[in-house]
């Protein structure tokens, strides 16, 4: 008599997929442990005309979650996120020199400037879709100008919408936080960003496999 025998192993987890080549969000996801591709979603970043800030972050999260989702196996879950920084309705965007990520620093002095990170997890087999943003709240203390150069030429975080890195040296320009989530600031919001992905059918913490199927990045 044969004995037919069955693999018992756990079936594979989709794979997982972060469409953004930031290294702030890439560090963050690392910390959940889970193997990840990156691919660059290749969106037009450019807020639209009567476009709040919060709605700038959703939409682009979304759209970068669909464009990559495209060149990727159809169970993928793939992450798109964006952030804006929100000064009074006026979008702080990445200063990329000196000159402007001072004049971006020297209008946020004594002010209170709003972070909106919006997060996208889209699987295209289950068809799920979902977006959400997490805000935080972060108030700049009055810097001088001599102060101001002072950290830029330290830090250089001209890659940086707000032109700081509250993980950094940043850390000092800042008189208050106000978050629900201490990654949301430095770009990926892990909460509300591990809640999406288990709600797309990704789990967490048991699983570790990945597909053989590659996206093309």
């Amino acid at each position: 008599m044969h004995t037919q025998r069955f693999d018992a192993s756990p079936a594979p987890s989709p794979r997982l997929v972060l469409g953004s080549t930031s290294p702030y969000r890439r560090e963050l996801l690392t910390r959940l442990g889970l193997p990840f591709d990156v691919a660059s979603p290749e969106v037009d970043e450019r807020p639209l005309p009567d476009e709040t800030p919060s709605q700038t972050a959703l939409r682009l999260a979304t759209l970068k979650a669909r464009a990559v989702a495209k060149r990727c196996p159809d169970d993928a879950v793939v992450i798109g996120s964006d952030q804006v920084a929100d000064l009074d309705g006026m979008i702080l965007g990445k200063p990329g020199d000196h000159a402007r990520a001072k004049a971006q620093l020297q209008a946020m002095r004594g002010q209170t400037v709003r972070f909106h990170t919006a997060v996208c997890v889209k699987r295209a087999a289950a068809g799920f879709e979902q977006t959400q943003v997490s805000t935080v709240s972060v108030r700049f203390r009055a810097l001088s100008d001599e102060a101001i150069d002072t950290y830029l030429r330290l830090e250089q975080p001209y890659d940086c919408a707000g032109s700081a890195k509250c993980e950094g040296l940043g850390i000092v320009l800042l008189e208050r936080i106000d978050s629900d989530d201490p990654t949301a600031l430095v770009g990926l919001p892990l909460i509300l960003t591990t809640s999406l992905l288990q709600s797309a059918g990704l789990d967490v913490l048991g699983q570790r496999g990945r597909l053989a199927q590659p996206c093309q990045t």
